[in-house]
Protein backbone atom coordinates (compact mmCIF):
# COMPACT_ATOMS: atom_id res chain seq x y z
CA UNK A 1 0.00 0.00 0.00
CA UNK A 2 1.20 3.53 -0.80
CA UNK A 3 0.35 6.38 1.57
CA UNK A 4 0.08 10.09 0.80
CA UNK A 5 -0.24 12.55 3.69
CA UNK A 6 -1.60 16.04 3.13
CA UNK A 7 -3.36 18.91 4.85
CA UNK A 8 -0.53 20.47 6.81
CA UNK A 9 0.01 24.20 6.98
CA UNK A 10 0.47 27.24 9.15
CA UNK A 11 -2.17 28.01 11.77
CA UNK A 12 -2.42 30.19 14.85
CA UNK A 13 -2.59 28.71 18.31
CA UNK A 14 -6.13 27.64 19.08
CA UNK A 15 -6.88 26.93 15.45
CA UNK A 16 -7.67 23.71 13.63
CA UNK A 17 -6.32 21.62 10.78
CA UNK A 18 -7.38 18.34 9.24
CA UNK A 19 -4.73 16.01 7.92
CA UNK A 20 -5.51 13.32 5.38
CA UNK A 21 -3.73 10.06 4.67
CA UNK A 22 -4.80 8.68 1.30
CA UNK A 23 -3.96 5.09 0.43
CA UNK A 24 -3.61 3.30 -2.87
CA UNK A 25 -2.53 -0.09 -4.08
CA UNK A 26 -4.36 -2.33 -1.68
CA UNK A 27 -7.60 -2.90 0.22
CA UNK A 28 -7.28 -0.13 2.75
CA UNK A 29 -10.00 -1.45 5.05
CA UNK A 30 -7.66 -4.22 6.21
CA UNK A 31 -4.99 -1.82 7.46
CA UNK A 32 -4.51 -0.33 10.90
CA UNK A 33 -3.29 3.25 10.49
CA UNK A 34 -1.42 5.61 12.79
CA UNK A 35 -0.16 9.16 12.82
CA UNK A 36 3.28 10.02 14.18
CA UNK A 37 5.05 13.36 14.37
CA UNK A 38 8.63 14.54 14.52
CA UNK A 39 10.43 17.78 15.30
CA UNK A 40 14.11 18.38 14.46
CA UNK A 41 16.45 16.62 16.86
CA UNK A 42 13.64 14.73 18.56
CA UNK A 43 12.62 11.12 18.08
CA UNK A 44 9.41 10.55 16.17
CA UNK A 45 6.49 10.18 18.54
CA UNK A 46 3.14 8.45 18.34
CA UNK A 47 0.06 10.67 17.99
CA UNK A 48 -2.98 8.50 17.27
CA UNK A 49 -4.04 5.24 15.68
CA UNK A 50 -7.18 3.60 14.39
CA UNK A 51 -7.73 -0.11 13.99
CA UNK A 52 -8.44 -1.68 10.60
CA UNK A 53 -12.01 -2.34 11.73
CA UNK A 54 -12.45 1.28 12.74
CA UNK A 55 -13.79 0.04 16.04
CA UNK A 56 -10.98 1.25 18.25
CA UNK A 57 -8.75 4.28 18.45
CA UNK A 58 -5.87 5.26 20.68
CA UNK A 59 -4.32 8.64 21.41
CA UNK A 60 -1.18 10.00 22.98
CA UNK A 61 -1.93 11.80 26.23
CA UNK A 62 -0.62 15.04 24.75
CA UNK A 63 -3.38 15.17 22.10
CA UNK A 64 -6.24 13.38 23.84
CA UNK A 65 -9.40 15.49 23.76
CA UNK A 66 -8.03 17.76 21.01
CA UNK A 67 -7.31 15.39 18.11
CA UNK A 68 -9.65 12.89 16.51
CA UNK A 69 -8.62 10.11 14.14
CA UNK A 70 -11.19 8.65 11.79
CA UNK A 71 -11.35 6.70 8.55
CA UNK A 72 -13.46 6.53 5.42
CA UNK A 73 -12.70 3.20 3.79
CA UNK A 74 -14.83 4.05 0.78
CA UNK A 75 -12.38 6.89 0.08
CA UNK A 76 -9.30 4.92 1.21
CA UNK A 77 -8.50 7.78 3.57
CA UNK A 78 -7.71 8.27 7.24
CA UNK A 79 -8.13 11.70 8.80
CA UNK A 80 -6.61 13.44 11.77
CA UNK A 81 -8.76 16.35 12.93
CA UNK A 82 -6.62 18.61 15.07
CA UNK A 83 -8.37 21.23 17.21
CA UNK A 84 -7.12 23.67 19.85
CA UNK A 85 -3.68 23.50 18.33
CA UNK A 86 -0.70 24.56 20.43
CA UNK A 87 2.78 25.69 19.36
CA UNK A 88 4.14 22.43 20.74
CA UNK A 89 2.09 20.57 18.12
CA UNK A 90 4.43 21.99 15.47
CA UNK A 91 6.06 19.04 13.70
CA UNK A 92 6.18 17.01 10.54
CA UNK A 93 3.29 14.57 10.68
CA UNK A 94 3.55 11.11 9.13
CA UNK A 95 0.93 8.47 8.54
CA UNK A 96 1.80 4.79 8.74
CA UNK A 97 -0.04 1.53 8.18
CA UNK A 98 0.16 -2.16 8.91
CA UNK A 99 -1.97 -5.04 7.73
CA UNK A 100 -4.54 -5.80 10.41
CA UNK A 101 -3.46 -5.67 14.07
CA UNK A 102 -4.59 -3.52 17.00
CA UNK A 103 -3.80 0.13 17.57
CA UNK A 104 -0.07 -0.20 18.12
CA UNK A 105 1.90 2.85 19.20
CA UNK A 106 5.36 1.58 18.26
CA UNK A 107 6.97 2.68 14.99
CA UNK A 108 8.62 -0.66 14.08
CA UNK A 109 5.23 -2.35 14.04
CA UNK A 110 4.14 -0.27 11.04
CA UNK A 111 5.31 -1.45 7.65
CA UNK A 112 4.22 1.34 5.33
CA UNK A 113 4.90 5.05 5.66
CA UNK A 114 3.84 8.14 3.81
CA UNK A 115 5.90 11.26 3.32
CA UNK A 116 5.44 13.87 6.01
CA UNK A 117 3.29 16.96 6.01
CA UNK A 118 4.44 20.02 7.93
CA UNK A 119 2.22 21.50 10.62
CA UNK A 120 3.30 24.83 12.09
CA UNK A 121 1.39 26.45 14.95
CA UNK A 122 2.27 30.05 15.69
CA UNK A 123 1.82 31.60 19.13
Amino acid sequence: VQLQASGGGLVQAGGSLRLSCAASGSTFSSYTVAWFRQTPGVAREFVASIAWSGGSTYYADSVKGRFTISRDNAKNTVYLQMNSLKPEDTAVYYCAARHYGPTYISEPLYDYWGQGTQVTVSS
